[in-house]
């Protein structure tokens, strides 16, 4: 017998992996201009009635819950700079997920205590750099201070912080082992993730520093005996490590070099309402059109499910991958990561 929250196979696709982990994407607006994420001169933003209100996001989030989606983060853009993201909050913490955001952490400060009222305990927070000229050559503003303020803020309020950091060559990955020691004292979670490739970021793969680079530069600086591997989750995108007797944690996203596709529980909804069931698909399938006509939205998201490629859509080997036209793809600031 079907059990609440676990309808059918809605949510599971061709290859038996179970998508129970949904990003939204709040807003394709962003107050930084992060150069990996945004086009140097920005992105055509989409028209406001083709973003999806907030009883749109709540509906659409049910549906998903209903059928066995126990995780929901949201992203952006910048999902707190969404005037209306309060409201969303509430909304959305009033299912039964696991909830939690990705931010760049510039106004975090002034959503505490919505965050801990609706249940939220742990947050992503992007930092690229720990020098402040380069993190503002990175994101084309100056809000270094106030982004590692707010990240030692939500320490001291008791969240779980993942720190998520992306690696360029040549640019911030001298910063590896200054990163990693930010967990000494504080107990945080350094995220390495290699460079990807999204419409106007000027990626390539020399730009890249793969998992085995950061691992040899980390055997370089540490002793053997001091890196402890640690035990990844079934459906982590991470490898996990720790410094022995360090309080927080570090971890590589090897979407490139070594992409954990096989045991991928995820879905994404864009905030014009579009579903992608790969970062790095071309491919959208519009829920929001439907959702507005009236019509049913489950077929939709089975067919979006059961159509996902094996591997990093079809991208099965790293020379197909070099191949990629980031052109075909959204700029990550209109995807949500």
């Amino acid at each position: 017998m079907t059990k609440p929250g676990e309808d059918n196979n809605v949510l599971v696709d061709t290859f038996k992996r179970k998508h129970n982990y949904l990003r939204i994407s709040l807003t394709e607006r962003c107050n930084l201009r992060c150069t990996y994420c945004m086009p140097a001169d920005g992105i055509q933003l989409s028209p406001k009635e083709h973003i999806m209100t907030y009883e749109e996001i709540y509906t659409i989030a049910k549906e998903f819950v209903d059928h066995g989606v126990t995780k929901i983060r949201l992203t952006g853009g910048e999902p707190l700079v969404r005037k209306d993201v309060s409201l969303i909050l509430d909304k959305l913490s009033s299912l039964p997920v696991e909830l939690t955001l990705t931010t760049n952490g510039v106004i975090v400060d002034r959503f505490i205590e919505q965050f801990k009222k609706c249940g939220i305990t742990s947050l992503n927070v992007s930092l690229d750099s720990l020098d402040s000229a380069k993190n503002e050559n990175i994101t084309r503003r100056s809000y270094f201070e106030k982004v590692y303020n707010n990240i030692l803020l939500l320490v001291k309020e008791g969240f779980t912080v993942k720190v998520n950091c992306v690696l360029m060559k040549g640019f911030n990955d001298n910063e590896i082992i200054e990163f990693i020691n930010l967990s000494k004292d504080l107990p945080v979670h350094i995220r390495f993730i290699e460079f990807m490739p999204f419409d106007g970021n000027r990626w390539n793969m020399e730009k890249l520093v793969s998992l085995q680079e950061i691992m040899d530069k980390v055997h370089s600086h540490f002793n053997q005996n001091e890196v402890v591997k640690l035990q990844d989750a079934p459906h982590d995108t991470t490898k996990s490590y720790k410094i022995k007797n360090y309080n927080g944690t570090f971890a590589i996203i090897s979407s490139v070099t070594n992409p954990f596709c096989d045991g991928c529980n995820r879905i994404r909804l864009t905030a014009n309402g579009q579903l992608k069931n790969c970062l790095f698909s071309s491919s959208e399938t519009d829920l929001l059109t439907s959702l507005r006509q009236g019509k049913p939205i489950t077929p939709i998201i089975a067919q979006t499910i059961k159509s996902k490629l094996k591997i990093r859509s079809g991208m099965d080997t790293l020379e197909k991958f070099k191949k990629i036209d980031g052109h075909n793809n959204r700029s990550m600031i209109t995807i949500g990561g």
